[in-house]
């Protein structure tokens, strides 16, 4: 008996890895056999993901499961403290409480730094640039040009809102050494931002400028400009996707989907039903 399972192991080692081992399918071959994309997206984030399942990310998402032949599972997420929880949650280990990884999260910023900070994901597929502006009530906030000192100096007098711990949120507390804090006003989401500036409690709004497109629809009086300022070093980022990064054979098919939606006008067409500018990545 010894003798038999010696020569059985011995059998075994001599054979070719690949042979000894059961295979395993790469990501995009198990999407293609399970014919679907799970595609994680964040909840309740006009204009991008909207209830009833719609938003821009959920429809982008829909349209590059469509050009791989599959159909389109979107998963639904909170977000948690920053975009690496996200990622590792979403992307490549899951959520604690039993949230599986998606094949692919959408609307992760395409950066450097984030990409070397989350190096067991792959970032690619810049699908839209993200810029800051500013929604304002002209007869309340005059057209903002030259530095910040000029330009926001009606600030010191006027209310602006912000989301809570964004960009935008971190930009105005140190602008003009601290003088404009009495009056930056926070809130939950852009959306209720601009809900108070219609009600007329605040005089602008300083977001992402498709999230306030969104949240201003309807206010025929709140003209948008950008925010152009030297002192905000970050004032546009692109948005894209990150899968697993030992993941490239999926990645390249999604890239690929991505590209034909973008040539095609597939990309724009989307932003536009949702009344929504688009700018090119």
């Amino acid at each position: 008996m010894k003798n038999d399972r010696r020569r059985c192991l011995r059998a075994l080692v001599a054979l070719p890895l690949s042979l000894a081992l059961p295979a395993i399918a790469d990501a995009l071959e198990t999407v293609r056999q399970r014919g679907r994309l799970r595609i994680a997206i964040y909840n309740d984030f006009p204009p991008y993901s909207l209830r009833g399942g719609k938003g821009i990310d959920a429809d982008i998402g829909r349209a590059i499961a469509a050009r791989m032949g599959v159909a389109a599972e979107i998963v639904g997420f909170n977000a948690d403290e920053d975009m690496n929880d996200d990622l590792r949650n979403m992307v490549w280990k899951g959520h604690y409480l039993g949230t599986q990884p998606a094949d692919v999260m959408l609307h992760v910023p395409v950066d450097e730094v984030l990409a070397r900070a989350n190096d067991k994901v792959r970032i690619f597929g810049a699908y839209h640039r993200e810029t800051l502006a500013v929604a304002r009530n002209p007869q309340r906030v005059p057209a903002l040009s030259g530095s910040a000192a000029m330009a926001l100096e009606v600030f010191t007098r006027e209310k602006i809102g912000v989301e809570t711990a964004s960009l935008a949120d971190s930009f105005l507390l140190s602008a003009l050494n601290g003088r404009l804090r009495e009056n930056v006003v926070h809130f939950t989401t852009v959306a209720e931002a601009g809900q108070a500036l219609a009600a007329g409690s605040i005089a602008a709004v300083l977001a992402p400028r498709a999230e306030l497109e969104a949240a201003i629809k309807g206010q025929e009086r709140v003209v948008i400009d950008s925010a152009k300022f030297a002192e905000l070093k970050v004032d546009s980022w692109p948005l894209g996707m990150a899968v697993k990064a030992e993941e490239q054979p999926l990645a390249e098919a999604l890239a690929a989907a991505l590209g034909e939606l973008k040539r095609d006008g597939s990309i724009a067409a989307i932003f536009r039903q949702y009344g929504i500018t688009h700018h090119a990545a």
